[in-house]
Parts: C-alpha cells; sequence; structure tokens
C-alpha cells in the first residue's frame, strides 16, 4: 500500500496538468508528501508483537522492544483501552498496539493468549511479596 502511495503521488505530481502543475514546488512537494505517507503506512504495517521461547518482541509505530518473559509482570486490556497494555517489572507501562480493542473478539483473544504464554513462560517476581494481585 505504502509503494502504491508513493508511486501514485509521483505520477501525479509529473503528469499533473493545470494552474499551478508547472510550479516545481508543487511537484516536489507532492512527491514528499506522497513519500511521508507511504513511510506512515509502512510503519503501521510494521506494528506486531512476535513471542518466543524466550521473551516478547514487541514492534509500534516509533519504537522496538525486546522483553523477557520475566520482565511482564501484568497484561491489562481495560474496555476504555485502544490496546494491550503491559505492566513491567520496573514499574513502567508498555502499549501493545499490534492487540487492538477495534479488532474486536480476534484482539480479545490474541490479549489472552499473551496472558496464557505469560503464565506458562513465568511472570516477574511480585515485588511486594505482601501484596496480592488479581488477574
Amino acid at each position: 500500500m505504502g509503494v502504491a502511495l508513493a508511486i501514485g503521488c509521483v505520477f501525479i505530481a509529473l503528469v499533473a496538468e493545470g494552474p499551478g502543475a508547472e510550479s516545481a514546488v508543487n511537484r516536489v512537494s507532492t512527491i514528499v508528501i506522497g513519500l511521508f505517507f507511504a513511510l506512515l503506512t509502512v510503519r503501521f504495517a510494521a506494528v506486531r508483537a512476535e513471542p518466543d521461547p524466550k521473551g516478547l518482541t514487541v514492534v509500534n509505530y516509533v519504537r522496538r522492544r525486546r522483553l523477557a518473559w520475566a520482565e511482564i509482570v501484568a497484561v491489562r486490556f481495560g474496555s476504555g483501552d485502544p490496546w494491550v497494555h503491559l505492566d513491567l517489572a520496573d514499574g513502567s507501562v508498555l502499549a501493545v498496539m499490534a492487540v487492538q480493542r477495534a479488532d474486536g473478539e480476534h484482539g480479545m483473544n490474541e490479549a489472552r493468549r499473551l496472558v496464557d504464554l505469560i503464565a506458562e513462560h513465568g511472570e516477574a517476581a511480585d515485588p511486594d511479596p505482601g501484596h496480592r494481585r488479581d488477574g
């Protein structure tokens, strides 16, 4: 999709006719805008969460992060959340944009699968032994 968008904008910039079409600024800006949106499309398509026996790789729009299973304390997918959030052992929270509420039942199934994977591969030790987590 990103390639088609870039090619389409370059094509339009090169063959457009009419008022302002001969302007180099208009042609270059059309190409630059097309390339920008193509890059954005590629970044949206790259969003994913890849589990393996050692941990989870989360690729969001801008950032990629590798987590060991022991770093993940809990999975949250509240009714108002657009995507899954991971509570991490260091106290931070990481969004997993690959598992979205907009995906309906598929998104819910993927969130449950993530919970199962964390339970299977081991959660981080509770930093407060007197604290009880209700999952």
